[in-house]
């Protein structure tokens, strides 16, 4: 079955190789052979998880697999896992997506097994004009609709913060109940604010770390009250899997268990993809060139598809 990346994508692959040639050598690979033919990612719209999808995709397509990454709503995501029809999502962001991610967990369908990124911040988010004039926490927002049009800007329909300020809104928290949140995709959403920040307007907004705007926009993220789930919240984003996964293919989960991304990469990759307007597949295809050690440890253990320890396959490749 030919894969369903292009033809650049399979040069990528082979660079990919000569770059894995000069990794430390890694640990014995497990002895169980790989049976899928396809890791299927499911992508929502946001550049984070679409270049760490693109990340994982190229190591595995390194090692002999074809994948496909899909670009649907998290609630589409989270329902295909649990039927089979996809693999992996690696945006398990919590605890936004946690009620959405809780049914199907229980039932078993679906299973987490790792934090990719262990550390994370979302919550509602405001400009810094907005935060030198005393907005510091969620209560503060209503005492300056004029200035804000009591209007929040959100992210795309379905998502867990957008759901949680939906849910203070509908119950007229903070006396809230007159603002509305504005749903649209993540990078109008992002160029709506860009645009209040360039004339000098107040804006609250949704925001999260990692992301390029913590670095690229004055902004403050808004204190919590009452545990409204709406502002800064801690969390973090887990890897979660169709619960068969292991049993299809051991050596996808063994990788998948490893591939640890962490906050700070995270954000240089989206700053790459999205405040540099690079193409996803040439930020994951640097990337994993210039950092082999981390790599190394990623497929500590890992195979090709025929079940060939990776870097014994690697310097095959390379004679």
């Amino acid at each position: 079955m030919i894969s369903t990346f292009t033809k650049r994508r399979w040069l990528m692959a082979g660079a990919l190789s000569t770059a894995l040639f000069a990794l430390p050598t890694l640990q014995a690979a497990s002895s169980e052979q790989p049976t899928l033919d396809e890791i299927r990612f499911g992508v929502p719209p946001w550049p984070g998880i679409t270049v760490k999808s693109e990340v994982a995709s190229q190591l595995l397509e390194a090692l002999g697999y074809n994948t496909r990454q899909r670009e649907l709503a998290v609630s589409i995501v989270l329902s295909a896992l649990s039927k089979g029809d996809l693999e992996v999502y690696l945006a398990g962001w919590y605890p936004q997506e946690a009620d959405m991610l809780a049914p199907l967990l229980e039932n078993g369908t679906i299973i987490e097994i790792v934090d990719n990124v262990p550390s994370a911040l979302t919550g509602i988010a405001v400009t810094d004009d907005a935060w030198q004039a005393g907005v510091r926490s969620i209560t503060d927002l209503d005492k300056h609709s004029d200035r804000f049009d009591s209007r929040i800007y959100g992210i795309e329909a379905g998502s867990g913060i957008n759901d949680a300020v939906l849910s203070v809104i509908d119950d007229g928290r903070f006396g809230l109940g007159d603002w509305r949140l504005q749903e649209s995709s993540s990078p109008a959403m992002l160029a709506q604010v860009g645009q209040k920040i360039e004339a000098g307007e107040w804006a609250a907004f949704i925001g999260w770390q990692p992301h390029w705007m913590n670095v690229a926009y004055d902004m403050h993220y808004l204190k919590d009250s009452g545990d409204s789930g709406a502002a800064q919240l801690e969390g973090r984003v887990a890897t979660v899997v169709r619960s068969d996964l292991a049993e299809l293919d051991p050596n996808v989960a063994h990788f998948f268990k490893q591939f640890v991304v962490g906050s700070e990469i995270q954000s240089e990759w989206v700053d790459a993809y999205s405040r540099d307007e690079r193409a996803a597949d040439e930020v994951a295809s640097e990337w994993i060139n210039e950092h082999q050690n981390t790599v190394a440890e990623w497929l500590d253990g890992v195979t090709t598809r025929d079940g060939t320890p990776a870097m014994k396959a690697m310097r095959a490749q390379m004679q």
